[in-house]
């Protein structure tokens, strides 16, 4: 079974799923939930309360777990489950970390042998025999490569949980020697905020307040609140141009494709911005997860023609 996932700093996601990228431990079989993971004689559930910034994912296991809750679900979802699953995985890094950390990212879930868990009950037993690691932000225009093919020049720029991933794309082919990550994702812009909204209100406020208020959900909050909230992202969205702009990446006179959680939340102030001349936005947060697959897929198919 081939299956992409999109390891992020704020969520997981496959192209089915996505969930915040937060995990709680338990000793004993915890009470009131059903999606409980059992591995290596402990008990896993998924948290509201993401784990904090990790640059090097692989320094323990807890990305790895994350990747069995995921890799369950898809096994349920696609109606594939089976007491042994072989997994071809694919997988990705930011740009700028890809040529570094590719084979160290992929070696994190391989040569682990036959893993066994249980998931909600049911008892899994996979053996990931392949790992293809990709650039992000490429895979997640894959499938438009029909249309940014015939463009000389696209920066394509991922607002994640905690970075800002900038890559070059020549005639749709991503240039590697153009590649950018800025400590200014959404994780820095709310833990400003909340900061900012201590000070000025005496409030404490949540990551979710911040989303439901930039998302246009309704939220019960003081107007004063969602003012100060709506100024604190107007102001992250030009930093980042701003920083962008030092790069050498001048939007005013390239197209960019915004993707990423993050360039959602901002997408009205990247839209209304005189530094950006022409933006698309990929609004699939799933986006990564699929592209990962399109590519493994293509690779694959490739070494079976040879």
């Amino acid at each position: 079974m081939l299956l992409g996932i999109d390891h992020g700093n704020y969520a997981v996601k496959t192209p089915e799923f996505d969930f915040v990228s937060g995990l709680a431990e338990h000793t004993v079989r915890p009470p009131m939930t059903e999606e409980i993971l059992e591995y290596q004689g402990k008990y896993w559930t998924l948290s509201g309360k993401r784990l904090s910034y990790m640059r090097d994912k692989t320094k323990d296991d807890r990305f790895f777990l994350l990747s069995l809750f995921a890799i369950a679900k898809e096994l349920e979802s696609r109606g594939k489950y089976m007491p042994m699953e072989k997994i071809q995985l694919a997988v990705g890094l930011p740009p700028e970390h890809y040529g570094l950390l590719r084979e160290h990212f992929g070696n994190y879930f391989k040569n682990r042998g036959l893993v066994e868990f249980v998931y909600r009950g049911k008892p899994y037993r996979i053996f990931i025999d392949q790992v293809m690691v990709f650039p992000q932000a490429y895979a997640a225009v894959i499938p438009k490569s029909s249309l940014i093919v015939k463009t000389v020049r696209v920066f394509v720029i991922d607002i994640g949980g905690y970075t800002t991933d900038v890559l070059l794309l020549r005639n749709g082919k991503p240039d590697l020697q153009f590649c950018r990550s800025l400590e200014t994702g959404i994780i820095t812009m709310n833990n400003e905020i909340v900061r900012k909204v201590g000070a000025l209100h005496d409030m404490r406020i949540e990551e979710e307040h911040i989303s439901a208020v930039l998302g246009g959900q309704e939220i019960v909050l003081p107007e004063d609140i969602k003012i100060t909230i709506k100024e604190e992202a107007e102001r992250h969205a030009k930093e980042i141009l701003d920083q962008l702009r030092e790069l050498q990446v001048d939007l005013r006179a390239n197209p960019a494709i915004f993707i990423g959680g993050g360039s959602m939340l901002l997408k009205s102030y990247l839209q209304q911005s005189p530094l950006v001349i022409q933006a698309d936005f990929i609004e699939d947060c799933h986006a990564n997860a699929i592209g990962y697959e399109m590519l493994a897929q293509s690779q694959m198919n490739r070494k079976t023609k040879q």
